[in-house]
């Protein structure tokens, strides 16, 4: 077995004569890059040097004494190609190759398919393990290729991915789409109307079929609506058919559930993991929208039984998505008459979800009449719309229905109309409305777009949302908006009168957000490797890796063909770092100031490196590099740090900021500002006893010569000019004698470095 969540379930279906363990995942990997290793052979077809996990050894030893005394190994990991990978290590690892094994798999974790798995094994798969290693490998070269160039040219530890690096991509553009944004207004006239009877009483309430640019026009358009006649121009009855959804894929769980529940997509593929793990549902990695003839049978009778025979529609949907053909079902319960499962809320209610769209896409279509009025305006080339749908027959959903990322349009019940009947006007205005800027990407949209256009796999979305947050590339926040004033033109009493009211606009909340650092980074991956980050040809990479699966291309040549175009790119990069943006010149000094990405992060610069040591000064939290003036980068350098504080016996004392956070400096000690506290707000008091907190810590205990026995952090240690030496357990420092330290360090190697590993004291 793969995880642990599984054994226990499928112990209790297969008795004592069936040892069940599992491998708590993969067993090994590539070895990691070393100073001259990828740890993949590129000269040697890309060979990979895989090797066992350093916290799996005691679980591979313990593997190998049961595989010993078994008879029959039956491997029994997922059924995508990481779980078919990792059955492939188990045989390689576990020198399966003289025993008796078999490769089982089985959609659900239930009696009946797990003995069915075992009644009809078969081998591993090698074109899906194929598939999986060149993701592997490729992913490997990227990522140990350009992440060196990323450190030379933007600022050490960053990282660069295949998949990732286009989805950060994705969000960038997306932003730079909406700073680019300018919205145009324009004005929507609507329009009440009553019949012309003393009895019609019903409001018919209207769109007009043009909006104005200009506000004189809104103006002029309603005052001649005093003297105009309405008149029913047209009634339109449509009957309309509405289909349900297909059942639930990977991404459109992810989507779903992110809408419904705003549930991040990893949280998603976790609690599908505890619900698949526990025998409720049945695999969650799968493109399959198909379902089996035993769910087909069973949906039938639930819905029949609970919501009539009329509600029963049996279809079989076909799959559409692109490279589709890893697993043999989709997402359901693995018992559709089990209404509820779960161990925790959030667990019930992503099952409850699964349920009711697998029973919802086995129902009868929903059915509607939608009804649209025209009313025509005398003398105007203009009329007014309304349209409004009723629900004949609710059919599938009196289950579920489908969310939806744009804004619905609300259904409306329209009154009783006829053609050529004359209305009468109750009420106009005219409403000035704006262009919406595009929305940001949240969870659902970017798994939507990232499928659309072929990017990564349903599987890898998670990690690969997780992965660039991870990394700073991309922060999901919220962003306030701006109030803006919005005319409202009303007409009453045979004037048009004029008020205004404030919206919001611009606002969006949990959404995706680049950072600056995502930006450069992304720039300049863009600029250097166009090929590498465009879309077309990360899809097209993904299509290879389906193309090895289904046994239609070879993996060596696929990577090498990558190869081949990849690394001439990696080698034509210029040196030098990415210059900063240019905000114009200091005033006082005549020194240029750049807004550009350091080790500190986002910040200013003042001065030319080239010339002298320049300035630094860190972006306040709603700064970017991107829009930050000159006169803004100025006031950031009046409280910037360094900041010196005063002097204390003839010594400055520095209020520092370095690669691992603010610090005080005096007289060569650095001393860190603890976390959350604001260095600029440190008086001088407080600088001083951290300073006597420090000093303490180093008072020698004793002193022959350069040798000394000092009190650190850490504990007491020795001290030579050759470096520190830890002292036994168990010496006490304060009675130490000089022959007592000699020895010491004739026994012991010091620590040459300069940094004290030396552990804390235990308790007594």
């Amino acid at each position: 077995m793969e995880s642990p969540g599984k054994v226990k379930t499928i112990k209790s279906f297969l008795g004592d004569d069936f040892k069940v363990m599992s491998s708590q995942g993969h067993i090994r990997d590539i070895e990691p890059v070393g100073k001259n290793s990828l740890g993949i052979d590129i000269e040697h077809g890309y060979e990979p040097n895989y090797v066992i996990d350093s916290d799996k050894e005691r679980l591979v030893e313990e593997l190998r004494r049961e595989v010993a005394k078994s008879d029959v190994v039956w491997l029994a990991s997922d059924e995508d190609r990481e779980g078919e990978a990792i059955a492939w290590h188990l045989y390689q690892v576990l020198g399966l190759q003289n025993k008796e094994t078999h490769r089982i798999v089985f959609s659900t974790i239930t009696k009946s398919d797990v003995l069915d798995g075992i009644a009809n094994p078969r081998d591993i798969d090698y074109n899906l393990v194929n598939a999986q290693q060149a993701r592997r490998v490729l992913d490997r070269i990227v990522g140990f290729e350009l992440s060196p160039v990323l450190w030379k040219k933007v600022t050490t530890g960053l990282s660069a991915g295949r998949v990732q690096s286009v989805a950060v991509r994705l969000i960038v553009e997306k932003e730079r789409e909406i700073e680019s944004f300018r919205a145009s207004s324009a004005y929507r006239t609507f329009a009440d109307f009553i019949g012309i009877n003393p009895g019609d009483a019903s409001v018919l309430r209207c769109e007009l079929n043009h909006r104005f640019s200009h506000k004189k026009d809104a103006i002029e358009f309603l005052e001649s609506l005093n003297s105009a006649q309405f008149i029913v121009r047209d009634v339109q009855r449509k009957p309309m058919t509405h289909m349900p959804a297909p059942p639930f894929i990977t991404s459109t769980l992810q989507q779903e559930a992110a809408r419904k529940f705003k549930f991040p997509v990893s949280k998603t593929m976790r609690l599908a993991q505890s619900l698949y793990e526990s025998g409720a549902i049945t695999y969650m990695r799968t493109d399959s929208v198909t379902l089996s003839s035993l769910a087909l049978a069973t949906c039938k009778e639930v819905i029949a039984q609970q919501y009539g025979q009329e509600y029963v529609h049996t279809r079989q949907f076909r799959n559409k998505t692109k490279g589709a053909q890893e697993a043999h079902e989709a997402i359901r319960p693995a018992y559709m008459n089990r209404m509820t499962a779960g161990n925790t809320r959030d667990e019930q209610r992503l099952y409850e979800l699964i349920w009711k769209r697998t029973i919802a896409s086995q129902m009868a279509e929903a059915q509607s009449e939608k009804t649209t009025i025209e009313v025509s305006v005398h003398g105007s080339k203009f009329a007014f719309v309304a349209t409004g749908e009723v629900i004949t027959f609710d059919g599938f959903t009196r289950v579920y229905v489908q969310s939806s990322d744009e804004a619905e349009e609300e259904r409306r019940i329209l009154p009783a109309m006829s053609p050529r009947e004359r209305l009468r006007l109750q009420g106009a205005e005219a409403i000035q409305t704006y262009a919406k800027p595009p929305f940001r990407y949240n969870d659902a949209t970017l798994v939507d777009r990232m499928e659309k256009l072929g990017i990564g796999r349903p599987s890898t979305y998670a990690t690969i949302i997780d992965t660039i947050q991870h990394v700073k590339y991309v922060e999901k926040g919220s962003v306030p908006g701006v109030k803006r004033d919005v005319a409202i033109l009303s007409l009453k009493n045979g004037m048009v009168q004029e008020k205004q009211k404030t919206e919001l606009y611009g606002a969006d909340a949990q959404r995706f957000l680049p950072t600056d650092l995502g930006r450069v980074t992304n720039d300049f991956l863009v600029a250097h490797f166009p090929d590498i980050l465009s879309y077309d040809f990360t899809a097209h990479e993904e299509e290879q890796f389906d193309r090895i699966a289904a046994g239609r291309a070879d993996w060596v040549s696929t990577v090498d063909s990558f190869y081949k175009k990849f690394q001439p790119l990696v080698d034509a990069v210029p040196g030098g770092k990415v210059e900063g943006r240019l905000l114009g010149t200091d005033p006082e000094t005549g020194e240029p100031v750049l807004a550009k990405i350091s080790k500190i992060g986002p910040c200013v610069q003042l001065g030319d490196a080239a010339v002298a040591k320049p300035r630094f000064a860190s972006l306040k939290k709603h700064q970017s590099i991107f829009s930050i003036t000159l006169a803004e980068a100025l006031d950031l350098f009046k409280t910037a740090l360094p900041l010196t504080l005063g002097e204390h016996e003839g010594k400055p004392v520095v209020i520092g900021e370095g690669k691992y956070g603010p610090y005080v400096y005096y007289d060569k000690l650095f001393i860190s500002i603890p976390k959350g506290k604001d260095p600029l707000t440190i008086t001088m008091d407080e600088a001083l006893e951290m300073i006597a907190e420090k000093q303490n810590i180093s008072v020698p205990i004793h002193e022959w010569g350069t040798t000394q026995v000092l009190n650190g952090r850490y504990g007491a240690y020795i001290h030579t000019p050759e470096g520190n030496y830890q002292l036994p357990k168990g010496i006490d420092p304060v009675t130490m004698t000089e022959n007592e330290v000699q020895a010491i360090i004739a026994q012991s190697e010091p620590n040459k470095t300069g940094k004290r590993t030396f552990r804390r004291k235990s308790a007594k």
